[in-house]
């Protein structure tokens, strides 16, 4: 089965909570209101499940995996204000129809593990937390009760960007290119530093290449921990990068560690799902990578 781990699809239940809300993170009509970033316009039919099903199909998915868009600060509200967005969010999620099925998310600001069970209760396939939440030990021991939540399932985890930080708004092309990035690079190192040895068995997924953090590699040999072993339970996924960056990762971790996703609607998916590595990373980061993601296969 050919899976994309990483799609947003906004259904109406989360856009109605959103648009009830008179403080960033909210909608207005069908523009998106962020603390750190300009006013973006949403195209409504990014987010229409009809469409978005029948360009699953187009694409030759069994399995589309949406998630709650972390950028937009969600999970990062008092428990009092992100309950109700995290509810509308898992209950439009859950609802969706073939081929999607959905990350949980959480909120991290309140830890509260067993709301997150009843979650995960829904069929969620694992959870999704923000990276800004898991960059140094402090974020780990917060978050501990969500990761050992997923152990004790045997789910995977999925680290996203979180929200841009706050101060003076640049290009509308600034968040994805910048902060985004530093965020998917200072977890990867912080999961090695503090997240492995605290989850030992945690399977993890890391957003769009983890920032091309697995590249430095070479450089953390000579003045990190002086090891170059790769651990099998993390992953990376493709979003908004193509063929060089991919065949960079996939040299330095092995094709095993990398797995599609697109990040549709915001990037399109890869006309060539191997890109350019030959047919058997197509099958593996389509179809065999994933299934060891979601389920803890061996190889």
């Amino acid at each position: 089965m050919n899976v994309d781990v990483h799609q947003h699809l906004w259904t109406p239940s989360l856009v109605a909570a959103l648009r009830s809300r008179r403080e960033p993170p909210r909608l207005d009509g069908w523009t998106l209101h962020l603390d750190g970033e300009p006013p973006y316009g949403i195209p409504p039919a990014d987010h229409d499940v009809a469409r978005r099903a029948e360009l699953a199909g187009a694409d030759g998915l069994g399995r589309a995996l949406v998630s709650m868009s972390a950028p937009i600060g969600v999970e990062w509200l008092p428990s009092a204000e992100a309950r109700p967005l995290l509810d509308a969010y898992h209950e439009g999620a859950a609802a969706l129809p073939e081929p999607f099925g959905a990350w949980a998310a959480a909120g991290v600001r309140d830890i509260d593990a067993k709301a997150t069970a009843e979650d995960l209760d829904g069929g969620f396939v694992g959870l999704q937390l923000p990276a800004d939440a898991l960059l140094d030990a402090t974020g780990y021991a917060r978050c501990a009760p969500l990761l050992d939540l997923l152990e004790e399932r045997d789910l995977p985890l999925f680290v996203h960007p979180g929200p841009a930080p706050g101060g003076p708004v640049g290009p509308g092309w600034w968040p994805a290119m910048v902060p985004y990035v530093q965020q998917m690079h200072a977890a990867w190192f912080a999961f090695r530093a503090f997240g492995r040895p605290r989850h030992p068995r945690l399977r993890v997924c890391f957003a769009l290449l983890a920032g091309l953090a697995p590249l430095h590699g070479e450089r953390f040999a000579a003045r990190g921990d002086g090891s170059a072993a790769v651990d099998p339970d993390v992953f990376v996924e493709t979003s908004s990068y193509g063929p060089r960056s991919v065949d960079a990762v996939a040299r330095a971790l092995g094709t095993d560690a990398v797995v599609q996703g697109s990040d549709r609607p915001y990037a399109e998916p890869p006309r060539h799902p191997g890109f350019g590595l030959g047919g058997a990373a197509a099958h593996a980061f389509r179809v065999a990578n994933p299934r060891r993601l979601l389920t803890g296969e061996t190889r």
